[in-house]
């Protein structure tokens, strides 16, 4: 849905520091769909990119760096570069007076930078504040759904396998499947994974951990007590690349500490922002991956009782990670600046 409400009489000046980038690429499309307000739009890449040429808004702007960028001075900065750029160069925006969203996990556990899903806690920024982390994507299609049923029921545990897509990795990965999908031979092509990933599961993502967990796991662990603002939430999770080119799909188990009835789960989430209910398995209507591409829902369905325990809630979960999981997040947390007058 397009954002049409904005009126200002600033000169905006926004920036995209990894522009060409997978997620880059959909910041830039998610900012002109919502209509956000730019006078002087900023493409920020590597120094291998400075030079090439975007499109924003029908106008073609010249790729900078980040060293030019933080010359140009601009209100807003939105981060999709990695963790190290972000580490380096987030602060250097800030001094200069420039709101930073960063979409890396670089500032996400930093006791003083927020993390924020506008639907759930936009109430926690302030207007000290200029670098914003965006969460992990299995994170906020996760949390969007669970967060109204939380402050109904109060989460005991989470179980949560998720069947993450090859986007995710962005475009070496993608690279990777369709060359396996058109018949190169493994070891015979350029490959991100250690495995092929077409017609396969790799329950792999990101660098194991000491507990057997990988860090990818432990983000959805540490990032939704910090989101959700309790601490006694248990959380096991299990992620997974599967060879799809669309959503993050995640298999949800709750333990709730309060009696629900599904109808009442099935009207707070009709009532939740940004969640849609597709629950009708005797229709075949259930969410896919496939469906959710270029949308910024997370998309429910497959509801049922858990019977193993006394309060206890299955579903299937699917998002769009590139939008909703990241590019679609960022944007919005801007909005919530730009409401607050603090833009």
């Amino acid at each position: 849905m397009s954002s049409l409400f904005y009126k200002t009489n600033k000169n905006m000046k926004v920036a995209v520091v990894g522009v060409t980038g997978l997620v880059g690429t959909r910041m830039v499309e998610v900012l002109e769909e919502r209509n956000f307000p730019v006078d002087e739009f900023i493409p920020v890449a590597s120094g291998r990119s400075a030079g090439k040429m975007i499109s924003f808004k029908g106008k073609e702007y010249t790729v900078v760096t980040a060293e030019d960028a933080v010359a140009m001075k601009p209100d807003l900065a939105l981060f999709s570069a990695g963790a190290d750029i972000s580490k380096e160069w987030a602060p250097k925006f800030a001094e200069v007076g420039c709101r930073v969203v960063d979409n890396s996990s670089c500032w996400r556990m930093d006791p003083t930078k927020k993390l924020v899903v506008p639907e759930i806690n936009a109430d926690v920024l302030t207007e000290d504040d200029y670098i914003i982390a965006n969460p992990n994507c299995s994170t906020i299609q996760m949390l969007l759904p669970l967060a109204p049923l939380h402050k109904k029921y109060v989460i005991k545990r989470i179980v949560v396998s998720t069947y993450q897509s090859v986007t995710g990795s962005g475009t070496p990965a993608i690279n990777q499947m369709m060359t396996e999908r058109n018949g190169g031979k493994w070891g015979e092509y350029p490959a991100f994974y250690h495995y092929p990933i077409d017609q396969n599961v790799i329950p792999h993502i990101d660098d194991f951990l000491e507990n057997g967990y990988t860090k990818e796991e432990m983000k959805m662990v540490n990032e939704t007590h910090k989101i959700l603002g309790d601490y006694s939430i248990g959380v096991s999770p299990t992620t997974a690349r599967v060879p799809v080119q669309g959503g993050h799909s995640e298999s949800i188990n709750l333990e709730f500490e309060k009696d629900f009835t599904l109808e009442d789960v099935w009207d707070i989430w009709s009532k939740t922002e940004g969640v849609t209910v597709q629950d009708n398995p005797s229709e075949f209507i259930y969410p896919m991956p496939l469906y959710s591409l270029g949308k910024d829902d997370v998309f429910v369905g497959r509801l049922r009782r858990d019977p193993s325990v006394k309060y206890g809630l299955n579903f299937w979960c699917v998002s769009d990670n590139i939008r909703k999981g990241a590019a679609t997040n960022a944007v919005q947390i801007a909005e919530v600046l730009l409401r607050k007058g603090w833009l």
